[in-house]
């Protein structure tokens, strides 16, 4: 049998151990991210769970409302019977044979005063007994329970806002976060193909100072530039790791799994998401206007529920018993006689409030006092939306009109750049002139990249301001 090369086993075993670590290669779009993020976010999972926790609670007020039926049986034997004292006498006797004219063994007539009085003790318990039965119990009218099968819509609906609440929250950091792995991604390009150009640059002043056409200054101060360039680089590699690091997080997948973001992030595309979504706004599209709307509807049925606990509590029952008993004797099979009988009952039972201290009439001053003050958040919020509408617009005009200077900017830098860099090879510019270029060009890309990134930010702002997030 031929060996196997070591060179090949170690091959095998880089591979295996590659794909053994679990990483995979993801590759996202921004509505792919957030789709993912709803579905992994365990915050968003137990809002989820919440809704059908509230679900069953539902189910579980109907069902009080339906027949409550129970069976019982219980079968006992007295070790000792209970007994109580019963007065005996044989004075009965005595006068029966005194009005007989009955005389005793002398001829004396029967004296009544020699009879005896005396006590017995016996029992009328059985020393085995057997009881059976079955109850029904059904609830006409419960006033708290009649709230609580009216209310079941609204606690669920209120439970399914507070999720929705919940997503665009989610909606919001995944977007976010999205945008920053993007934007540091993209200033790490233009600085790497800024490296890349004074690289090359380097190489043909180096060869320019070797025939003496230049200082050494010249060349060290690119070299200056080119470590300050290679320092930016490991700073944004920094930055990247980071932001993937949040977005992953916020996505629940593998920190060790890769990310290919497929979406580009442009001014055109920023602007017409905001032309839009600008159209018809209304405050329900706020999920926290929403949730605030379900929790004064839930409020309101409080108080009812309070109000209408003055009407009396009705309920139909019916019972149905068996019972049986059966002393010590037994036959000579071992079994004996046993003495059983059925009982049974129906009936209605009422309960009626009548004073209870006026705890009742406190806890609905309570529940007005909690409308009014949910009815002041609603003002307040409403106030909030339109100042977090009009700051937010305002700032994603700044952030355009900044973006569209600061793409302005960028590309009379580059243009600067190129042309001074032209003079130089050509032996009419300085290179102090082209190195100023170059740091201006840099500057201004990571301007321009900040810019796009602050009006992403201002948009998803904005966006969640107009409930269209």
């Amino acid at each position: 049998m031929k060996q196997i090369p070591t060179t090949l086993m170690i091959v095998f075993m880089v591979f295996f151990t590659s794909h053994s670590s679990g990483q995979n290669i993801v590759k996202l779009s921004v509505s792919d991210a957030v789709n993912m993020a709803l579905n992994n976010s365990i915050d968003l999972k137990n809002l989820k769970l919440d809704e059908e926790i509230q679900a069953y609670k539902n189910k579980e007020y109907v069902g009080a409302a339906y027949p409550q039926i129970n069976a019982s049986g219980n079968v006992t034997h007295y070790t000792n019977l209970p007994q109580f004292i019963f007065p005996t006498s044989d004075i009965q006797v005595y006068q029966v044979l005194a009005k007989e004219g009955v005389k005793d063994k002398n001829g004396n007539p029967i004296d009544i005063s020699q009879a005896t009085f005396g006590f017995q003790p016996i029992s009328l318990v059985a020393p085995w007994n057997y009881q059976a039965g079955l109850d029904v119990q059904q609830v006409l009218f419960q006033p708290d329970l009649f709230i609580a099968i009216q209310a079941r819509k609204a606690v669920l609906d209120f439970a399914r806002k507070n999720t929705e609440a919940g997503e665009v929250n989610v909606k919001e950091n995944v977007t976010k976060s999205y945008y920053g792995v993007l934007i540091a991604r993209k200033q790490k390009e233009v600085a790497q193909n800024t490296l890349t150009r004074l690289t090359q640059l380097h190489t043909e002043m180096d060869k320019m100072y070797q025939a003496g056409f230049i200082e050494k200054l010249d060349l060290d101060k690119l070299s200056v530039t080119i470590n300050n360039t290679s320092s930016v680089i490991h700073q944004l590699n920094n930055t990247i790791h980071i932001t993937e690091a949040v977005l992953k997080n916020t996505l629940m997948i593998p920190q060790q799994d890769s990310l290919i973001l497929t979406d580009a992030l442009t001014m055109e595309n920023i602007e017409s998401e905001i032309m839009v979504a600008e159209s018809g706004f209304r405050y329900e599209n706020r999920k926290e206007y929403a949730v605030l709307e379900s929790a004064i509807q839930l409020q309101k049925l409080d108080q009812r529920r309070n109000k209408i606990a003055y009407a009396p509590t009705l309920a139909a029952f019916y019972q149905l018993q068996r019972s049986g008993l059966r002393d010590n004797k037994y036959d000579v099979d071992g079994s004996g006689p046993w003495f059983s009988y059925t009982s049974g009952l129906i009936g209605l039972s009422i309960s009626q409030p009548i004073f209870d201290g006026l705890q009742r009439r406190s806890r609905i001053q309570q529940a007005r006092l909690s409308i009014e003050k949910l009815e002041n958040n609603m003002i307040q919020l409403k106030q909030g939306i339109d100042l977090e509408q009009t700051v937010n617009k305002n700032t994603l005009r700044n952030a355009l009109d900044n973006l569209k200077m600061q793409e302005r900017n960028m590309h009379l830098a580059e243009n600067v750049f190129e042309v001074t860099t032209k003079k130089y090879q050509s032996g009419v510019g300085s290179s102090i002139e082209m190195l100023q270029a170059d740091t201006e060009y840099q500057r201004a890309s990571g301007n321009y990249f900040q810019a796009l990134y602050d009006a992403a930010i201002a948009k998803v702002s904005y966006l969640k301001s107009l409930g269209k997030l």
